[in-house]
């Protein structure tokens, strides 16, 4: 009686999470206008802020534009990556999974995209909600970071405050638009999603190193700054790693991700 209530609980919990999680997915692709519209105005106000008390003074309009240009290219990146992905996977194209296959794991058996789309565990909702947020939330977080660890320094700086602006702001603005395009491509089901998902993490961890190898040569860095570039960089580092450990073994083996973006269901 005891097993019996218990998987009675355990499938209306399930019920109430796969719920959930359909009203959720639903919601983003039904308000990500709206996200947008706050996104700017939320990250403009900040950047603007930055821009009013930097430290540097500025010498005119040109020092001013050079400043504003990568808190805009930031501000833009992550829509033109949602952009860019919806127009390349419209609504009801329904596109074949990759004939070549890396994921390996397990035992599968290739079903037509038609047959997958009619599945009752096809689309991007249970656990996979869970990724969804988080590929989203990654751009306000990264934002916020730099907003707050990296001052603005125009051309008139030293040069280590230069490098490290310019290469902090590099790294947001391609971090932004590609977490942007593969939360749309998550979205849209497109077949490719998990490979795209598993460069951009790679290119993310390359990007943290190659940061911190430029920053290191400058031999006339603060010791505060260089503890403070060191946390952010490590911890950067470290967030990527933790979603590689975490959501690795979920998009090889859930049955959800297999039948959404491989077209594939158990044997």
């Amino acid at each position: 009686m005891a097993g019996l209530h218990f998987r009675r609980r355990y499938r209306h919990f399930h019920r109430r999470l796969q719920t959930r999680s359909r009203r959720l997915v639903r919601s983003l692709a039904l308000h990500m206008e709206w996200l947008i519209s706050a996104w700017l105005a939320l990250f403009g106000l900040a950047a603007g802020w930055r821009i009013v008390t930097a430290t540097v003074p500025l010498h005119g309009a040109l020092d001013l534009i050079a400043l504003f240009l990568p808190y805009a290219l930031a501000a833009l990146a992550p829509i033109a990556g949602y952009r860019i992905t919806m127009a390349a996977f419209p609504p009801g194209h329904l596109p074949a999974a990759t004939s070549i296959r890396f994921a390996r794991v397990g035992s599968w058996r290739r079903i037509d995209a038609l047959r997958a789309h009619s599945h009752p565990q096809f689309g991007p909702f249970g656990f996979m909600a869970s990724l969804l947020v988080g590929m989203l939330l990654n751009i306000p977080v990264r934002s916020i970071e730099f907003l707050l660890a990296v001052p603005a320094v125009n051309a008139h700086g030293p040069n280590w405050a230069i490098a490290i602006f310019r290469l902090m702001a590099l790294d947001l603005v391609a971090m932004n638009f590609l977490y942007a395009v593969v939360f749309t491509m998550a979205l849209r089901t497109a077949p490719l999603f998990p490979r795209m998902l598993l460069f951009v993490w790679s290119i993310d961890l390359l990007a943290q190193l190659f940061i911190a190898r430029q920053v290191a040569a400058f031999d006339n860095l603060p010791v505060p700054v260089a503890t403070a570039m060191e946390d952010l960089l490590t911890g950067n580092v470290h967030k990527v790693l933790i979603s590689v450990l975490v959501w690795i073994p979920y998009l090889l083996l859930s049955r959800r991700v297999n039948v959404t973006y491989r077209n594939r269901v158990e044997n």
